[in-house]
């Protein structure tokens, strides 16, 4: 069993805060409403990418996330995921869902134990792939 990663190791500023693109609004004026994103978690391998964003329960996507989450999931060698929880207080997963590049959402688990095994299920896809044919990341 894997030792358990203090969070203040894991996160670099357990108190950071959200950042506010607020001066940012209306810059493109084609597009007034056009704002940058960000990403909750993501990983890398082999120009393979994982990527997941986290919401509470409270909380939906925005119009702009879904759209920018949609095109992710419709790229080559993107998987995304949409979390359902938070890491207030330790990690805490209600619902893990996938965002399939057809548009069906897929529902993947509820656990932090879920999670991880996607990660490392996907992690062990990347490596097989990987050395199937390097030409695809061409």
């Amino acid at each position: 069993m894997q030792s358990q990663t203090p969070k203040s190791l894991a996160m670099r500023n357990p108190d950071a805060r959200h950042l506010d693109f607020s001066a940012l609004v209306g810059l493109i004026p084609a597009n007034p409403k056009l704002l940058p994103s960000n990403l909750d978690m993501v990983y890398e391998r082999h120009g393979y990418f994982l990527i997941a964003e986290w919401k509470r329960s409270s909380e939906r996507l925005s119009k702009g996330q879904e759209i920018l989450l949609r095109a992710l999931a419709k790229t080559k060698g993107f998987t995304v995921l949409l979390i359902t929880g938070d890491t207030d207080d330790g990690m805490s997963i209600l619902e893990i869902d996938q965002m399939t590049p057809a548009g069906p959402i897929v529902p993947k688990g509820k656990t932090v134990g879920d999670l991880k095994n996607l990660i490392v299920t996907w992690f062990d896809w990347v490596e097989r792939k990987k050395s199937i044919s390097p030409v695809e990341k061409q």
